[in-house]
Formats: structure tokens, sequence, C-alpha cells
């Protein structure tokens, strides 16, 4: 099959403009392969990931993992944490796992392969290198209200955009 297509745009670039503050990796390094450890096909084990520079106003975050390169209309998402408390400045490598390693109320949304937790990097063999970009967003509210297991993570982003007080990003790459 022939997946040649045009790039994606980077989603967040499309979005309305917001102040932006450091999300960081002991795992993962800006602009480079993501390590097997947090493919699919391997290990399956979340990155470690930490932010700090928020605004003083920040009631809660919203993290998410999503693939702009998938070869679909929509994307991929990868990874969605609603419910984190303003408290909550990092998540350890393999947090991802479920909900039970989450802290206080966070809580998982279903990927787009129907997983609650980390679905790791996973393009089709052969493909081009897809973009991983990993977003925390700093929000106005302490919660969204959504119930996790109802919603898909295509609506997280659309509620967390109205509540989106500053994001930070950090995008890395995985081909197979």
């Amino acid at each position: 099959m022939n997946l040649d297509r045009p790039a994606a745009p980077d989603p967040y670039e499309l979005l309305p403009a917001v102040p932006s503050f450091i999300l960081e990796s002991d795992d993962l390094v800006a602009g480079q392969m993501m390590p097997a450890l947090h493919a699919k096909a391997h290990d399956n084990v979340s990155p470690h990931l930490s932010w700090r520079g928020f605004p003083e106003a920040t009631k809660g975050f919203v993290l998410n993992c999503f693939d702009p390169d998938a070869p679909t209309p929509s994307g991929y998402w990868h990874w969605t944490i609603v419910d984190l408390d303003s408290n909550v400045t990092f998540l350890d490598r393999g947090q991802g796992e479920s909900d039970l390693f989450l802290p206080g109320a966070a809580s998982h949304v279903r990927t787009d392969g129907g997983l609650y937790g980390w679905e790791g990097a996973a393009p089709p063999p052969g493909d081009r290198a897809h973009r991983y970009i990993f977003a925390v967003h700093a929000i106005d509210v302490p919660t969204l209200e959504l119930d996790p297991e109802e919603v898909s993570a295509a609506a997280v982003s659309f509620m967390t955009l109205f509540h989106t007080l500053a994001r930070a990003t950090l995008e890395v790459t995985y081909q197979q």
C-alpha cells in the first residue's frame, strides 16, 4: 500500500495562541526519535514528563499525546489524562499504565485504539517518521467535568480549548 500523503500541520499552530511554559522529559528529547521502550510493539511504557512555569492562575491540567501523521483524516490520540490537580507537575515513567498509577482524581480517556492508558507509538511499518506531540494544558478550572469513560480524546481537546490558560508541548518522532 502506498502511504504517500502531504504532511499534516502541527495541530497546536492552528489553535488560538496562548502563552507557553516548559515541558521536559527524562526519557524524551525534543526533535529526536522516541526510544523503543515507549512504542506499542515493544514495552509500551509511558514516558516521564515534568512541567514548570505555568500561570499562577492554573487550577488543573490536561495532558495528551497526539500523532498528526497517522494515515487518517483526524490523526491519532495516544494518551489523554484529565483532572490532573494544579499541584501535579510530573508523571513518572510508567504512570500511564492505568488510572491506578495516576495521582489524585486524575483519569485516562480512551485512546483511539480503545485503551484507557498510554498507547505507545505504532506508525505503520515502512511509513515515514511520525510526530508525537505531548501537550500539557494549564486550565482555569480544576476539572472539565467530563466522564472519561463516555468522552473521546477529541472531545476533551475541544473542551480544553475553552479553558486553556497556557500550553506546553514536546514533540518527538518514531518510525518502524
